[in-house]
């Protein structure tokens, strides 16, 4: 084992005995029957504007998280074609501000900061949260536009349970998802496998466009075990890995055809105390990241690509000052390392520290009052103190109004600091102030929401030609963003029939204030729409997005934009037995010619079919 492994493990095991010694004075508030790993995502909620999409939700947009966020939220999916590259833009932003938070943990890449949504499958989670606005003192660097949460539950007391999932759809595309899970009393067991694939090949004979070499195929291995020690004793433990291939699409029959390949693992051990005022929740956490690029797919000496390894240490402590106040101190220890194959990027470790401290107050009538505040020491580079606040006030039980403030950050990655040619060691974060106001009116079966929010962001990395014609990573860009969200719901339901609704339009002004200009892959409006009903054993669903006008440059250049596009989805799905669920559903129902990436179109009408059996 290299020296610096060594050392590594020693910090480990210091800190593990140090952190669980601790654990013996904590203990539990009252027995529960669902674990939930990212126990601070709730929490949030009190103050800021999240949404969940439960596994109902994910089945409806199955094929890849791209379509399920497309459809289901007002984020921005910028895809370079069907299961190709695909990243998120948030209020405004980049993918770079955006976290992706697995059980809690952020899995942002640490070679170029960001995540690749199609490298995520949707069947691997009972939900995906997500959560608008800044949100780095809990979550970390890139939490700035939002975060995307990918969470898995273990349920006790639940018995035997399963599921099978099997879509076939256009373009030789398979999807199927085989879970088991079986539960006691003190045990639990979610045992998750799921595989997609698609040979991708359409096109869109109106604009000459074939998606060439477009094929992709992934697989994912989720398991989950909890274990009830005693009352007020836990012990959990996630894992998932993931292999996956995408061939990127070429724009010409003579273009050389090139992939990339990608494989994941990640492991999270948590143990969770409580009892009476005191709690400790400890986690260690080991994640890789691996991938391969292939200059030519069909020559493997055209390889290249990295590793990178992630070592982390984790606790939350909480102490209940009252029975309506509360303080948590959260501490987290990373060591990442990484090594290159056939790149400009230098080897690189990094050791990186936080702290933060967290204050809850339900002492008044309706109000809930938040503050937090967490300092990062970081390797290489300056972290900035960061703090958030946030109240909730109920005047009313049909009205709500949250305001939240915050300071983020994004960390430059190591490709921003160690690639050599361009790479800069003297780097500052990110930094972003938000404010956000939230008001909710809510009936018996209505709800209706009105967000507006601003960001000042500041020191965005960017790789920009210095004097000599190098590209370089420099803090250049200070970006002001700020929008409106409107949200309104409705849900029926008597004993025969059911009816939900949901419709939400957002408006983004995001500029950069040297250029005046809007940021490019910025919709300045986006309207979606879901729809279904449902009578005894029968169901309907239409869904529905509108983008206005995009531009793929920095000066705004309408030779170079993209235009706006409206795309429906319909489905109808029947329960044929009990625990047995047969779909159909047709994509972009009135064959809309549409793109989200300059020069790369998504496929036109569309169909698939899919058969649901729980039991």
């Amino acid at each position: 084992m290299l020296s610096a492994e060594r050392q590594v493990m020693k910090r480990l095991f210091f800190a593990t005995f140090f952190i669980l010694s601790l654990g013996q004075f904590s203990a539990q508030e009252s027995l529960i029957d669902t674990v939930f790993i990212d126990n601070q995502f709730s929490k949030v909620s009190k103050t800021a504007k999240i949404s969940n999409l439960n596994s109902d939700k994910i089945l409806q947009n199955a094929t890849s998280l791209s379509d399920l966020l497309r459809f289901q939220s007002n984020i921005y999916i910028k895809e370079n074609g069907r299961g190709a590259t695909s990243s998120p833009s948030f209020r405004g932003t980049t993918a770079q501000q955006t976290a992706f938070v697995w059980n809690g943990i952020n899995i942002n890449s640490i070679f170029l900061g960001q995540g690749d949504i199609n490298t995520l499958s949707p069947l691997s989670y009972e939900n995906v949260g997500i959560k608008y606005g800044g949100g780095s003192v809990i979550y970390g660097s890139g939490a700035i536009g939002g975060s995307i949460h990918l969470n898995n539950t273990l349920d006790f007391n639940r018995g035997t349970e399963g599921k099978v999932f099997a879509e076939y759809g256009s373009f030789a595309t398979v999807n199927s998802i085989v879970q088991g899970k079986y539960s006691n009393e003190n045990f639990s067991i979610n045992l998750n496998i799921n595989h997609s694939q698609s040979e991708n090949d359409y096109e869109v004979e109106e604009k000459y466009y074939r998606n060439r070499s477009g094929a992709y195929e992934n697989s994912t291995f989720n398991l989950g075990i909890a274990y009830r020690i005693s009352p007020n004793n836990e012990l959990y433990w996630q894992t998932q890995s993931y292999d996956g291939t995408q061939n990127y699409a070429l724009l010409s029959e003579f273009s050389t055809p090139t992939k990339y390949d990608t494989q994941t693992f990640r492991s999270l051990l948590g143990w969770k105390l409580r009892e009476n005022k005191l709690s400790n929740e400890f986690r260690v956490g080991y994640l890789t990241d691996d991938y391969q690029y292939f200059s030519n797919s069909g020559r493997a000496d055209s390889k290249s690509g990295g590793s990178a390894g992630q070592y982390i240490l984790k606790t939350d402590f909480k102490y209940q000052l009252n029975t309506n106040s509360s303080v948590n101190a959260i501490i987290e220890y990373n060591y990442l390392t990484s090594e290159s194959f056939k790149t400009n990027r230098l080897p690189a470790n990094r050791n990186q520290r936080s702290i933060a401290v967290l204050y809850r107050n339900n002492d008044f009538k309706n109000l809930f009052l938040e503050a937090g505040a967490k300092k990062d020491f970081v390797e290489d580079f300056s972290s900035p103190y960061l703090f958030s606040a946030g109240i909730e006030y109920l005047p009313a039980d049909w009205y709500q109004l949250k305001l939240n403030l915050s300071k983020n950050f994004r960390a430059p990655s190591f490709n921003d600091l160690y690639w050599v040619q361009g790479g800069n060691l003297n780097l500052k974060a990110e930094t972003s102030h938000q404010a956000e106001l939230s008001q909710i009116l809510r009936s018996k079966h209505w709800k209706f929401s009105v967000t507006s929010y601003f960001m000042d962001i500041k020191d965005m990395i960017r790789w920009l030609p210095n004097i000599t014609g190098m590209y370089e990573a420099t803090n250049t860009d200070w970006v002001q963003s700020w929008g409106m969200e409107a949200q309104i719901g409705y849900d029926y339901k008597s004993k025969n029939h059911q009816v939900k609704t949901n419709l939400s339009y957002a408006y983004t002004k995001s500029t950069d204030q040297k250029l005046k200009k809007q940021l490019p892959y910025v919709p300045f409006h986006n309207l979606n729409g879901n729809i279904s009903y449902r009578y005894k054993t029968y169901e309907i669903l239409l869904q529905g997005i509108w983008n206005g006008k995009v531009y793929s440059d920095s000066e705004e250049s309408e030779k170079l934009a993209l235009e706006s596009f409206a795309v429906f989805n319909a489905g109808v799905f029947i329960e044929v037995i009990r625990g047995a669920k047969l779909g159909v559903k047709i994509n972009n129902l009135t064959d809309q010619i549409y793109r989200t990436v300059y020069g790369y179109y998504m496929p036109k009408r569309n169909f698939s079919v899919h058969l649901n059996l729980n039991f």
